[in-house]
């Protein structure tokens, strides 16, 4: 398994290639910035991208579908309630004061319980609201497994409420009941900052500890 972490924007997010070693096929997490620079990367791995995958639609991990989209011809999804912060891009754009890419068109959406082929990887799709109407993380069991996780958890904290659709109670609930879940060397790979394993965030992280 190919797991590229790509830290891009003035948001310091993070950007993931996923990509299976015996195919070459990969897909695209949270583009949120930088597509020039994203396909160079899935280039020099010798990749080839089957679709562009949204955890949330906070601009700053969709800020580069757009130019991703046109530039590999790929498709784009999300969970199905992420799409009112789609179409509220450029009022995004306007209250952080910065100007990503084009509104990026959807292709098609993600369930809670789908699974994302890539190659001959497999993904478990969790719905994880809370930080947004519809986030979604994706786990690849392996050994160790790993999950994708957007702004649901990072390494001693826990992604922001206070946007539309956050409720911290909701947040707390999924964490605890999808992702503590999970066995404890499970690596986490978050939307900013560096990766955790579930069983570090389980035994030190306040807000988890706390709530």
């Amino acid at each position: 398994m190919i797991i590229r972490q790509l830290e891009v924007s003035p948001f310091m997010e993070n950007a993931y290639i996923v990509g299976c070693e015996e195919t070459k096929q990969a897909v695209i997490f949270d583009p949120g910035d930088e597509a020039g620079r994203i396909a160079a990367e899935v280039q020099r791995l010798g990749l080839t991208v089957s679709e562009i995958i949204a955890t949330h639609a906070h601009i700053d991990h969709i800020g580069a579908v757009h130019a991703l989209k046109e530039m590999l011809g790929v498709p784009f999804r999300l969970h199905k309630n992420e799409e009112i912060l789609v179409k509220a891009y450029d009022q995004q754009c306007r209250m952080f004061g910065i100007q990503f890419g084009a509104e990026p068109g959807i292709d098609g959406y993600i369930e809670e319980g789908d699974e994302i082929a890539v190659g001959n990887l497999k993904a478990k799709v969790l719905l994880t609201p809370g930080h947004s109407p519809g986030g979604l993380c994706f786990h690849f069991q392996g050994s160790p497994g790993s999950v994708i996780v957007g702004d649901t958890l990072f390494m001693g904290s826990i992604g922001r409420t206070d946007l539309i659709g956050g409720d911290m109670k909701t947040l707390i609930a999924n964490i605890k009941n999808k992702i503590l879940t999970l066995p404890e060397d499970t690596q986490v790979y978050s939307g900013h900052g560096p990766m955790t394993t579930v069983g570090r965030e389980m035994k030190t992280n306040p807000f988890l500890l706390m709530y």
